[in-house]
C-alpha cells in the first residue's frame, strides 16, 4: 500500500467515525452546553442523551449573561452558569423518561423559553403509572372564564371562620377543596344561618385547613423563583416583566391577523377576587401544568412535581384569604 492509499483510507475511516460515532461520544461523555438568552438561541445543544444509573457529566457555560441550570422534577439545587466560565455538573437518573432542564435565572422576557430535554433510556425496577391530573378527570375547560358572581367586601379571615365552622366533614375534605372553587363552597354554605361575610370566613378556614405552614412556605419559594417576575411579588400582576409582556402583546396585534385571541397577555392579577374566587384548585393545577394557550404563560408540568404544584396553588390563594398559624 502506498502512502496516498493509506491516507485515503484514514480519511474514509475518520469520516465514518465523525458521521456515526462522534455524536455518540459527544452526548455520553462530557457535552459542553452553551447558554444564551432565548432570543439568541437558548441552550445549545438542547437535547442530551443519558442512561439510567450512569453518571452524566455536563459542562455548562454562558455566552452572554448569568443563567441558572436545573432539571425539573429532580431533587437538586440549581447551579449558576457564568459568562466565560465552565461549570461542571454530574447527574444520575434512576428512572427512564424525558426530563426538562431549564434556566433558573430571570435573564429576559422570554426566559421561560430556555428549556431543553434529557432523554434517559434504560429500565426502572419500579415504573410509576402515569397519573391523570384532576382538571382532566373533572373535564374542566381551563381556558374558559370562571368568575365569581359574588365577592367578599373584606378579606375573609380563617380565624373568624374557625370559630364559625360547623361539623361539615365533606366541605373540609381534600377532594372537596381541590374540586370546588371558593365561590362554590360559599354557595354550599347558603343553607346555614351564617351571614355572607361569615360564610366567606368559613371558606377561608376550609382553604387554610387544606394546607400547612410548610406547604405555604414551599409554595412561596416556588412563586418567588418562578412566578413573581411576571405576576408580581404580591400577586397583583405587576412583576418586572409585566409591562414588557403587555407591550409584546400590543405589538403582536399589529402584526398578526386575528391575534386578539393569541396575543401575549398581561399576567393574571391573583389579588382579583372576581377571578380567583371562581377558580378551583383543580383549575389552577391545570393552568400551571399546561400553561395558558397563547398568553405567554409557560407550561410547568415538566418542571414541578405534583406536590409542588399543589403547594403553589395553596400559596396563590393566600392572596385572597387571611390565614393564621
Amino acid at each position: 500500500m502506498n502512502r496516498s492509499e493509506f491516507l485515503s483510507r484514514i480519511f474514509v475511516i475518520t469520516g465514518i467515525i465523525l458521521a456515526i460515532g462522534a455524536p455518540l461520544v459527544f452526548w455520553t461523555r462530557t457535552p459542553l452546553i452553551h447558554a444564551r438568552m432565548a432570543e439568541n438561541g437558548g441552550w445549545n445543544p438542547d437535547i442530551i442523551q443519558a442512561e439510567v444509573g450512569q453518571p452524566l457529566d455536563l459542562k455548562l457555560t454562558s455566552d452572554d449573561v448569568v443563567h441558572g441550570f436545573a432539571v425539573g422534577q429532580m431533587d437538586m439545587q440549581s447551579v449558576d452558569v457564568l459568562p466565560g466560565k465552565v461549570t461542571d455538573l454530574t447527574l444520575i437518573f434512576d428512572k427512564p423518561g424525558i426530563y426538562t432542564f431549564f434556566c433558573t435565572r430571570w435573564c429576559g422576557l422570554n426566559h421561560w423559553r430556555m428549556r431543553g430535554t434529557i432523554e434517559v433510556s434504560g429500565s426502572s425496577a419500579d415504573p410509576e403509572p402515569a397519573s391523570i391530573p384532576m382538571y382532566v378527570t373533572l373535564d374542566l375547560d381551563i381556558d374558559a372564564p370562571h368568575e365569581s358572581p359574588v365577592v367578599p367586601q373584606q378579606i375573609p379571615s380563617a380565624i373568624r371562620g374557625q370559630e364559625l365552622i360547623t361539623n361539615s366533614p365533606i366541605l373540609q375534605s381534600p377532594d372537596y377543596y381541590r374540586s370546588h372553587s371558593p365561590y362554590q363552597a360559599f354557595t354550599d354554605l347558603s343553607h346555614t344561618t351564617l351571614a355572607e361575610p361569615q360564610r366567606w370566613d368559613v371558606v377561608a378556614y376550609i382553604w387554610q385547613s387544606n394546607t400547612t405552614p410548610e406547604s405555604l412556605a414551599n409554595g412561596q419559594q416556588l412563586y418567588a423563583q418562578n412566578c413573581a417576575a411576571c405576576h408580581g411579588e404580591n400577586g397583583a400582576g405587576d412583576g418586572v416583566f409585566a409591562d414588557d409582556l403587555a407591550a409584546s402583546g400590543e405589538a403582536s396585534m399589529q402584526t398578526m391577523t386575528g391575534a386578539d385571541n393569541m396575543m401575549m397577555q398581561s399576567p393574571v392579577d391573583f389579588t382579583n377576587p372576581t377571578r380567583m374566587l371562581g377558580a378551583s384548585p383543580a383549575l389552577l393545577q391545570g393552568k400551571i401544568l399546561r400553561g395558558g394557550m397563547g398568553t405567554g404563560m409557560p407550561m410547568w408540568g415538566s418542571i414541578f412535581t405534583e406536590e409542588q404544584i399543589w403547594d403553589l396553588v395553596a400559596y396563590i390563594y393566600s392572596f385572597q384569604f387571611k390565614y393564621h398559624y
